[in-house]
């Protein structure tokens, strides 16, 4: 193994000139800076990160603690925080959870046991009694992203609440009265907020609450399908659908096409999160979409804050979303 004193006197200088030029820890003059780094090269030298970090160094890596890695809602945030990271010097680490709060305190467990410098975690329900007070003892800074949980630390949630009766009115605006939501897993801040917007807007506009029509799709394609599948067999169906994640839109849109109607001739269809190609869908997609490269460039920035030593009190920001018209809701295309 090729060590610090090998690249020391392969560059003519001491291991500590050697040691200031891999850790930026002080001013080396260029040209000596040129001899290290061509001698780090010619002997192909890497540094052991693992004794670095015991001896109480920075391991350089984050910590993302995710549920469903395959949901394309996190493909654009994983791309902006690990470039982010990248920028900053880091590596990213990344753990999916499967929305398990026990896998989520294993893979949690394992990057504090690797000694990360700090975490950005997407919350699974069971965060807050399992996982959370690892991290607090651990004094690792971490910022919380996607779902509000009552705990003392950095967080960044998109809007949920006005956005989902913004959908919701705009059904109201066509002249729909029976709108069906389907809704998330319960128990999840987001969840509760988007169903709130929705019942919000049944109020401002004196429409009676159905429970029969606010079904458990649970976030998954799966399980909305099989219920929207029911909801659309029934003697008296919905006229409009607001599906309250792009999961469960999948889902929505197989139970459509399983019992036989088109969108927007037989039903209308609106939904909370845009996709890439939702201009693509024929009909395109009405949708809410968030601003998820944001949430992530933030995340990252306000991570990198704390562990640069920033005291100031913690914070969270709400992310604002966009609204798209298309046509799946009656629209004119």
């Amino acid at each position: 193994m090729v060590t610090i004193d090998d690249v020391a006197r392969r560059a003519g200088v001491s291991a500590s000139t050697v040691s200031h030029v891999l850790n930026n820890t002080r001013r080396v003059n260029p040209d000596t800076r040129e001899q290290v780094t061509r001698a780090i090269a010619d002997l192909g030298y890497r540094r052991n990160s693992a004794a670095r970090t015991l001896a109480g160094g920075s391991s350089q890596t984050i910590g993302l603690v995710i549920s469903g890695i395959s949901n394309v809602y996190f493909g654009p945030l994983l791309n902006a925080i690990e470039r982010r990271v990248s920028e900053a010097g880091y590596v990213l680490v990344l753990g999916d959870t499967h929305e398990d709060s026990a896998v989520e305190q294993r893979v949690v467990d394992s990057l504090l046991d690797q000694r990360v410098d700090g975490l950005i975690v997407a919350p699974s329900i069971g965060f807050l009694e399992q996982a959370a007070p690892r991290i607090v003892t651990s004094g690792t800074p971490v910022v919380l992203i996607d779902r509000n949980i009552a705990l003392e630390c950095d967080q960044l949630v998109p809007e949920n609440t006005k956005s989902a009766q913004q959908l919701t009115e705009h059904l109201i605006d066509h002249g729909h009265t029976r709108i069906a939501a389907v809704v998330g897993l319960r128990g999840l801040d987001s969840t509760a907020d988007r169903e709130a917007g929705y019942l919000a807007a049944l109020g401002k506009h004196a429409l009676a609450v159905d429970p029969s029509l606010i079904v458990a799709g649970e976030s998954t394609p799966d399980i909305a399908e099989r219920a929207v599948s029911e909801l659309l067999s029934r003697p008296d169906p919905p006229t409009a659908i607001l599906s309250l994640n792009n999961a469960m839109t999948i889902g929505v849109l197989r139970a459509v096409r399983r019992v036989g109607l088109n969108i927007p001739a037989d039903i209308k269809l609106v939904a909370y999160d845009d996709f890439e190609w939702s201009d693509l869908f024929q009909p395109g997609l009405t949708a809410i979409a968030q601003d998820i490269a944001t949430m992530g460039r933030e995340a990252v920035a306000m991570l990198m804050a704390r562990i640069g030593g920033d005291t100031r009190p913690f914070e969270r920001r709400v992310i604002d979303t966009t609204f798209h018209r298309r046509n799946s809701c009656g629209c004119p295309a």
